[in-house]
């Protein structure tokens, strides 16, 4: 289970080997005992870790099996130095979670990172027939189209030459100065979230990958367009709750979502670049509300 608490999160972590990596994982139910249970997959974003649902995950489990991880690199899975991170990869990494527990149908729930993953999972799933069927994709926040993600000074920095020296001298105050930016004005982080978030972080000495995540950005150029198209074509129902003060994936990223996509299924929120932390009952209704129209 997924809880507020950081021992909690920590001690109810499973771990397995995937793609010859240490991952941590959740779970919500005991698959076999509930095989009639829908499954939904959580995908989280950067920095931070599956953590970040922990609001909707205990509600959710009253009705549904769930899944979550903390990708490679994050939380309190494996983070390899001096490593080629890769969306792609971190697609296998789920995909490989997905057949060991026996997953054959699910729905997803992602954010910021976690749409990028999303997005190659679901190109995949359309144009290679994947094993595991996906039902439904509900987006928060995040660069889903590359050419209107605006990623923040620090980003780029991080990204840079001098990303190695950058992620030296970060903090949980300099965290905390960066969340500020991009939570909405009346729903900043609460200090018991950046403390858990910066733990995480530090986790393993997790500052020292956090450049060669980034590579993610430029990954999203690569495969914009095969990702775009998959959107565009896909019979998969979609759904985008966007937070509209995001100064990286906000307003202009859901305009750009709503000319692009055919009968788009969209919430504007007035919230941040979080909305599962800012806004985390009204994440949960809306989410509740698609679900109940997508499954029959």
């Amino acid at each position: 289970m997924l809880k507020r608490d950081l021992k909690a999160y920590i001690k109810n972590a499973q771990f397995s080997e995937l793609c010859g990596h240490r991952i941590a994982h959740w779970q919500s139910l005991d698959f076999h005992k509930h095989p009639n249970k829908p499954t939904i997959l959580f995908i989280h974003g950067f920095p931070s870790a599956a953590w970040d649902w922990y609001y909707q995950w205990q509600h959710l489990a009253k009705q549904y099996r769930l899944i979550s991880l903390d990708l490679l690199g994050f939380g309190l899975s494996a983070k390899p130095t001096n490593y080629p991170y890769s969306l792609l990869e971190q697609a296998d990494i789920i995909t490989s979670l997905l057949s060991q527990l026996g997953v054959e149908n699910y729905h997803i729930l992602a954010h910021d990172y976690g749409d990028s993953v999303a997005q190659e999972l679901l190109s995949r799933h359309e144009t290679s027939g994947h094993s595991a069927k996906i039902l439904s994709l509900c987006f928060l926040n995040g660069g889903v189209f590359a050419s209107h993600h605006r990623p923040l000074l620090t980003q780029k920095l991080l990204k840079s030459r001098i990303g190695r020296v950058a992620s030296y001298f970060m903090n949980k105050a300099s965290l905390s100065r960066g969340f500020s930016k991009i939570f909405g004005v009346k729903s900043q982080p609460q200090d018991d979230e950046i403390n858990i978030l910066w733990q995480l972080i530090e986790h393993n000495n997790g500052k020292r990958v956090l450049p060669n995540l980034l590579s993610y950005i430029d990954e999203r150029s690569e495969h914009d367009q095969r990702w775009t198209l998959s959107m565009v074509s896909t019979s998969v129902p979609l759904y985008f709750i966007n937070g509209v003060q995001d100064p990286i994936s906000g307003q202009h990223m859901l305009d750009h979502y709503i000319e692009i996509v055919p009968n788009p299924k969209t919430t504007a929120l007035d919230v941040g670049h979080y909305p599962q932390l800012e806004a985390p009952q009204d994440v949960l209704d809306l989410y509740q509300r698609f679900l109940s129209e997508v499954i029959v």
